[in-house]
């Protein structure tokens, strides 16, 4: 080694142009594995070796990597690799661009969680099935940025959620968060609140912009409480793609401008909202009890709390298709009530099941028209004649168990109003203006979007192509 004129030493300098390699290790204890994440710098590969892990503590993860060289921390096979004993993974400052793929966890719940500043982190193809004591989550996220895809959340029955975005601190939500092709199966009933598969939000931040996207996501037997499958606390968010079975709602409890779309709904609660702005459209509802719920506020807010049951105003229910629900449609009373203001209930189809629409609570300047009401037991109920017409809309089953418009059926371009942004169908059709009525548009060939099954989602499903960590608002765009 020399030292040249500018007095840095040649083997230095060399070092300092010519990137380092990444590494791979591989690890078979968990102080090993603790070593390594320690040391590990971006583009790095931590293998843990098939086996079973039991901690005494949890295991942190305080490492960066970069956008195009994340940190892997990785079971040797998805699903080869428990985690059990006392605690799991805690990501926490400045850990970034991590990503941790192919575990079970059988750990105590409470601490999986990535802290607030937290940021551009993958939760990948691992299974949550924590063995909880009192109240906790299978998994917290409180920093931005973070994508959750491909795990299996299962079996619990105890208070906390299974998947809890909040936020870094105060009022604040956790931003652009992505939430894509997890199972969440088996919450049962507990009896408690705040036992839901997915929450993001809380009261005391609800009017706070979350701006994440919840898509391709599998929700069965859901039932922990009543807003059982899916959690709605902040504002800004979407819900499209999903697919809910046997489960209770998917509840828009607090928050504005979110929008529901292209979510498939089978035996469950359905879609229930308070706040303002929301966007709900091109969903299918079937043998739900009720399909749409439309919240009687108790409260605006300010003046009212935040806990309060913020009335509903102006938001859009349009272009959806109810089939065979035990109550299509409903507004429960509430005492003192006041219901909601500027609803826009339009486009929608409901056909079979009972009473069409039942409200037991004020409408302040409320929009029906160009819905189609066919084959009802108790007749269309309190929507004003002027905002449907009876007509059978000849629905056929398609090809993955959505009843699909015929050829003939008189909803092919009846569809009324301006409603720009209803651009796709349930099965992922483009909607031309001559829109039809309810959630689907006709076409001979089926969508690219179909109700999602257990092998579509999960730790097993197929891989993707490798890809950069990508953020919610890139999506959502």
């Amino acid at each position: 080694m020399y030292t040249n004129r500018l007095g840095i030493h040649v083997a230095h300098w060399l070092a300092l142009a010519i990137p380092l390699q990444a590494a791979t290790y591989t690890v078979d204890s968990l102080d090993a594995l603790r070593t390594a994440i320690d040391a590990a710098a971006p583009g790095d590969r931590i293998v843990v070796a098939d086996g079973r892990y039991v901690s005494t503590g949890a295991i942190r993860v305080a490492c960066t990597g970069a956008a195009d060289a994340p940190i892997l921390i990785a079971a040797q096979s998805v699903g080869g690799v428990e985690i059990a004993g006392e605690a799991g993974f805690r990501l926490a400052a400045p850990a970034a661009y991590v990503v941790i793929r192919g575990f079970r966890f059988t750990h105590k719940a409470g601490s999986i969680q990535l802290d607030g500043e937290v940021h551009h982190c993958r939760i990948s193809r691992n299974e949550f099935a924590l063995q909880v004591d009192g109240r906790s989550a299978y998994l917290g996220i409180s920093g931005h940025d973070n994508e959750i895809d491909y795990n299996l959340f299962r079996d619990k029955d105890s208070e906390g959620q299974m998947l809890y975005i909040q936020g870094p601190g105060g009022d604040a939500m956790a931003q652009r968060n992505w939430v894509h092709h997890n199972y969440f199966l088996n919450f049962r009933r507990t009896g408690r609140n705040n036992s839901t598969a997915l929450h993001i939000g809380s009261s005391w931040r609800s009017m706070s912009s979350a701006f994440s996207v919840v898509e391709y996501n599998l929700f069965v037997n859901n039932v922990g409480e009543n807003e059982g499958a899916i959690c709605n606390k902040s504002s800004d968010n979407i819900y499209r793609y999903n697919t809910i079975r046997d489960s209770t709602e998917l509840s828009l409890r607090h928050g504005h401008r979110v929008q529901v779309y292209a979510n498939a709904l089978f035996d469950s609660e359905g879609i229930r909202f308070f706040g303002k702005d929301h966007r709900i459209f091109g969903n299918y509802l079937e043998g739900c009890r009720p399909a749409i719920h439309i919240g009687n506020g108790g409260a605006t807010i300010p003046p009212g709390r935040l806990t309060s049951h913020e009335r509903p105003d102006r938001v859009q229910v349009v272009h959806n298709t109810l089939v065979n629900n035990r109550v299509p449609v409903l507004m429960r009373g509430r005492e003192q009530g006041l219901g909601a203001e500027d609803l826009m209930f339009a486009n929608n189809l409901i056909v079979g099941g009972g009473r069409a629409v039942s409200i037991a609570g004020p409408l302040i300047r409320p929009v029906w028209e160009g819905n189609i009401i066919w084959g009802v037991a108790e007749g269309p109920g309190d929507i004003p004649d002027s905002g449907f017409t009876t007509a059978d809309p000849m629905l056929t089953p398609g090809p993955h168990g959505l009843y699909r418009l015929s050829p003939e059926s008189p909803a092919i371009n009846s569809g009324v109003g301006h409603y720009g942004f209803v651009d796709m169908d349930v099965e992922g059709h483009p909607r031309p203006p001559a829109r039809d009525v309810g959630a689907d548009e006709f076409t001979a060939e089926a969508g690219p979007m179909r109700p999602l099954t257990p092998a579509d989602v999960g730790p097993n499903a197929p891989k993707e192509p490798e890809r950069p960590l990508i953020s919610a608002p890139t999506l959502a765009k």
